[in-house]
């Protein structure tokens, strides 16, 4: 029997808050399987097993906030050792992590699905089938008589296909899943449809839960107030009294300022401990832009590339050629990684910012990166975010350009060893062969640590980034 802790998901994390288990008591699990989510500081991460059994029993309840390292559920390593334990699950296809993460949002069962990957694994598009064929779901719905009465909204939101989101909003705003028509893929229900389901305020009663009287107290939350992920999240299963529109506001100015003091916290450390260098260059887009442009064209807008596409990838490319700019300085040591996993940095709605990881950024196409990053950010600003997200990061990039920065210059998180800035790409007079000419820019910075590496070594890195974007086909 072994003890699944508390695992840590940051540097600067020292407890976490139990906020929905995605298994229960008899369940076989595999390593990498989602399990839980988890309540830190800064947001919501869903966490995987590290072992393969039988969930024996839960150490926590839902709302528990513990340390770092405290056992909050026991796996077992076969079913024989629980009591009456069925008999172990004949293997089931393989999947990768983010593929199951799928297949539970969109309450598909994998070991049910024949996979069409090398040697049988499980692939994103086998689950997104499986949840678009007509009658698919998690399997069949008990019978019931004809006269029961109505059920609650928590009864039928686990027989609806619909995302964690969905349903702990759902029970948190008394709607029933079995009345919306899903827009996710499959006729999944998304957060989006059940807001779109509750009726504007002057209808307030007829979005009263559906088990009990219609009229709702004066202190109910309005139906236009947006719920946002960390109410979401920390929504209990069964339902609750509901708070004030003041009240959940206040919840929500207070989760942001948690995030901003842990934030702020580990900013400070980093700047006492960590001995930063500053250096930046304007990289020249020309060929970069001209490139995307062309190839966009031929695409449809859905898999159209963006600038920060190419940025991150050419980042990946000159850290690996450059590997002092990428791993972790601990116990007075550098240690490099082997692998590239660009954090990057994520504005959350309500204030605060993530960094989670894009991880093996080096070997990933321009269509693989931007296909996790578009996943990674709506994952991050929705609090879904996984532990390896968050805990893996060898060197972080930060992209302000959207928001008209020309520069930014950030702080290190410790314990990497450098940050990358991008700002935004603009037009700007250049010089070029004796010639002045107007082409796409962007200044590009680096803040890195000097107990690691120096200014010729990030010279090197900035400049190699710059080469990189010279040949944007061979990215």
């Amino acid at each position: 029997m072994a003890d699944f802790r508390m695992p840590s998901l940051g540097a600067d994390m020292e407890h976490g808050k139990v906020v929905e288990w995605l298994v229960k008591p008899g369940d076989y699990v595999h390593k990498g399987d989602i399990v839980a989510a988890v309540d830190t500081d800064k947001t919501v991460m869903d966490i995987e097993s590290f072992e393969e059994g039988v969930v024996a029993e839960f150490l926590v309840d839902l709302g528990d906030t513990v340390d770092v390292g405290t056992p909050i559920a026991r796996i077992t390593a076969t079913p024989a050792e629980l009591p009456a334990a069925p008999t172990p699950p004949a293997p089931s296809p393989k999947a990768a992590p983010p593929v199951r993460h799928l297949a539970h949002t969109l309450g598909v069962d994998v070991g049910r699905l024949s996979g069409s990957g090398a040697g049988g694994e499980v692939t994103r598009e086998d689950v997104e089938r499986a949840a678009a064929a007509p009658g698919a779901g998690p399997g069949p719905a008990p019978a019931v008589a004809a006269e029961a009465p109505a059920e609650p909204a928590e009864d039928t939101a686990h027989r609806v296909r619909s995302s964690p989101l969905a349903r702990r909003l759902a029970v948190e705003l008394g709607v029933r899943l079995a009345d919306i028509a899903g827009t996710g893929p499959g006729g999944a229900v998304t957060e989006e449809d059940v807001l779109a389901a509750v009726p504007p305020r002057e209808r307030a009663p007829q979005g009263t839960r559906a088990d009990k009287p219609a009229a709702a107290p004066p202190s109910a939350v309005p139906a236009t107030e947006p719920a946002t992920p960390e109410r979401q999240a920390a929504a209990p299963p069964a339902p609750q009294p509901q708070q004030s529109p003041q009240h959940g506001r206040k919840d929500t100015g207070g989760k942001a300022e948690s995030l901003r003091q842990a934030i702020g916290a580990l900013m400070s450390r980093s700047k006492k401990e960590i001995p930063h260098y500053y250096l930046s260059t304007t990289l020249d887009l020309a060929a970069a832009m001209a490139w995307m442009q062309a190839a966009n064209q031929q695409r449809p807008v859905s898999s159209r590339l963006v600038p920060s596409a190419l940025l991150l990838k050419a980042t990946a490319l000159a850290v690996k050629e450059v590997p002092d700019m990428n791993g972790f300085f601990t116990k007075g040591a550098f240690q490099a990684s082997s692998g590239v996993h660009l954090g990057v940095a994520v504005a959350l709605r309500h204030g605060g910012l993530v960094a989670p990881a894009l991880h093996d950024a080096d070997t990933l196409s321009l269509d693989q990166l931007m296909d996790q990053l578009r996943d990674l950010v709506g994952r991050a600003r929705a609090g879904r975010l996984q532990r390896a997200e968050m805990a893996d990061p060898t060197i972080t990039v930060t992209n302000l350009g959207d928001l008209g920065v020309e520069s930014v210059y950030g702080v290190i998180y410790p314990p990497q060893v450098a940050m990358v800035g991008f700002g935004k790409v603009m037009e700007q007079p250049w010089a070029h062969n004796g010639m002045l000419g107007i082409r796409h820019a962007a200044i590009a910075t680096l803040s890195a640590d000097h107990r690691v590496s120096d200014g010729l070594r990030g010279g090197r890195f900035l400049a190699r980034i710059d080469e990189l974007l010279q040949k944007p086909g061979d990215l």
